[in-house]
């Protein structure tokens, strides 16, 4: 896609991977409507970027997640692309997970991607042309124990984008998925890198991530899964997953120490 001149929504705008991608997007010519939770986060971005829309919603339910694409199309006169950042984390032993908390991660890391898009796929589908891109993870092919409820929503995420990406097949609306690795944002709690550090997993800074899927909507890329090692055991895991259960039967009980100390 040519990013010049597209009209983009994108949300988690004033997250850790949010911050640099809306200035990449503004510095390749793009037009924004920032989503947040929180108008000072929106503003204090907005200061890089005037030419912005701010647009303050809560992406938990269908209302709002229509009002924030009807918001942003009235600032915006259209949406070309939709960015779509916003989620939740958790990391803690299954058990230990509260019931909220499982009903948050399905809400914001699956259920309002369909409800963006929803909202979203008639204007794109009249005019033939648009992108959907959605921001995933490993943990989205290759369950690890410590996140279990969240790679549930983010196999969600996954099947959704690739049973839409089917249907939209021929109408000129592509859909991408980007998986990151871990990422280094405030969305972890501390025993995340330490439990990282002992198990020797890399966490990548947000800049970085932002440029991979500045690059995935660029070049309008089915799915990207990003890491040095992490694309191969994903297709070691797809292959012969009871292998992977052997391996990482070592590392289980390390991970339980961290994750049980998380408040």
């Amino acid at each position: 896609m040519d990013i010049r001149g597209k009209r983009v929504l994108l949300t988690g705008a004033s997250g850790g991977i949010g911050t640099p991608l809306a200035q990449r997007l503004a510095a390749a010519g793009a037009r924004l409507a920032l989503v947040g939770r929180r108008r000072e986060a929106l503003e204090a971005l907005a200061g890089d970027i005037p030419s912005a829309a701010l647009v303050v919603a809560d992406l938990g339910s269908a209302p709002g997640c229509r009002a924030a694409v009807d918001e942003a199309r009235g600032a915006l006169g259209g949406i070309d692309l939709l960015v779509h950042l916003a989620g939740e984390g958790s990391f803690r032993w299954f058990t230990e997970e509260d019931d909220e908390t499982i009903e948050r991660l399905l809400r914001t890391n699956c259920a309002s991607a369909m409800w963006l898009a929803k909202a979203l796929l008639p204007e794109m589908t009249a005019r033939g042309s648009g992108q959907l891109v959605f921001c995933g993870s490993v943990l989205g092919a290759l369950a690890l124990p410590g996140y279990t409820a969240y790679a549930a929503s983010k196999f969600a995420l996954r099947g959704f984008t690739e049973g839409l990406r089917r249907e939209l097949a021929g109408s000129g609306v592509g859909v991408t998925l980007v998986a990151p690795r871990a990422v280094r944002t405030a969305l972890n709690p501390p025993q995340v890198y330490e439990m990282a550090q002992a198990t020797k997993m890399a966490v990548d800074p947000p800049e970085v991530v932002a440029e991979a899927i500045f690059e995935a909507i660029r070049r309008d890329a089915r799915e990207v899964v990003l890491g040095g090692m992490e694309p191969w055991v994903v297709r070691l895991n797809a292959l012969w997953p009871g292998l992977l259960d052997r391996l990482l039967r070592k590392q289980t009980e390390v991970v339980r120490r961290f994750a049980r100390r998380v408040p």
